[in-house]
């Protein structure tokens, strides 16, 4: 027999489970001044990249290239801040440098995961004379938003971001121009500026164009500039750019051409 029992619940407040989606700086080294080097060069031309998304700082990769390395946390975060990240915790650290995030107020969570972002899919209808059945459905997918598509050229100084989206640009992007995406670039045109795919980590985003000249491309954070000119085989042909994957973590760059 069971039996209900009255209970008494705070009016004023109530404690549930939340669950938040983080930002991982993968922090590699401890050199701050370098650090926002290189993070005025990633964003510095785009203020509005990130929005006061909340981080976890994974010092994993800080302690297998130098360890014990000892970071001014407090540093790190008013440098996060001021590209409209909000630190919040840290992982993967030492116990001296866990205990020096706890002072500067950061919180501990050893069981936070850090794993690639998924691709950016849209969804597949059901061929209509399939008649066999069907496993119980899944929760609905989060929508995907159609691709931002550009019909005008590019030029120096401009700068177009398709956030959560595929970008397709029907028209050249010229030197000095920037394009960027958090899924695919397609640029049915001559490529010529920037193009920045997988902007937030999207490891399977490639970048497609009629030619391939650019000054720097980019996917998931690797990169390359024309500094590194492009084999002949692709140079100003119909290509694509995808990451191939590296055992230790040295991914790399493939461009390969299309119709050949």
């Amino acid at each position: 027999m069971s039996v209900a029992l009255a209970g008494t619940a705070p009016s004023t407040f109530e404690i549930k489970s939340a669950y938040l989606p983080l930002v991982a700086l993968m922090l590699k080294s401890s050199n701050l001044e370098r650090l926002a080097q290189e993070m005025a060069q990633r964003f510095g031309d785009m203020p509005d990249f990130f929005d006061n998304d909340p981080v976890v700082i994974d010092l994993h990769p800080l302690n297998v290239a130098e360890a014990n390395a000892l970071p001014d946390f407090a540093a790190l975060q008013t440098l996060l801040r001021q590209y409209r990240l909000v630190p919040l915790a840290v992982r993967g650290g030492n116990i001296e440098q866990t205990q020096l995030a706890l002072a500067a107020g950061l919180a501990h969570t050893p069981d936070a995961s850090v794993q690639r972002a998924p691709p950016v899919l849209a969804p597949v209808e059901p061929h209509p004379s399939a008649q066999t059945a069907q496993p119980e459905p899944e929760p609905a997918p989060t929508p995907v938003a159609g691709a931002l598509v550009i019909d005008k050229p590019l030029r120096s100084g401009q700068q177009v971001y398709a956030r959560g989206r595929d970008l397709v640009v029907m028209a050249m992007v010229n030197p000095g121009a920037e394009v960027i995406a958090d899924g695919h670039i397609h640029v049915y045109a001559p490529l010529r500026g920037k193009a920045i795919a997988g902007a937030r980590g999207n490891s399977d985003a490639r970048i497609f164009a009629l030619s391939m000249a650019p000054e720097l491309i980019s996917i998931a954070g690797v990169y390359r500039t024309s500094e590194v000119p492009l084999p002949a085989s692709v140079q100003g042909k119909t290509a694509q750019v995808r990451l191939l994957p590296g055992p230790e973590g040295d991914d790399k760059l493939v461009i390969d051409a299309i119709g050949v």
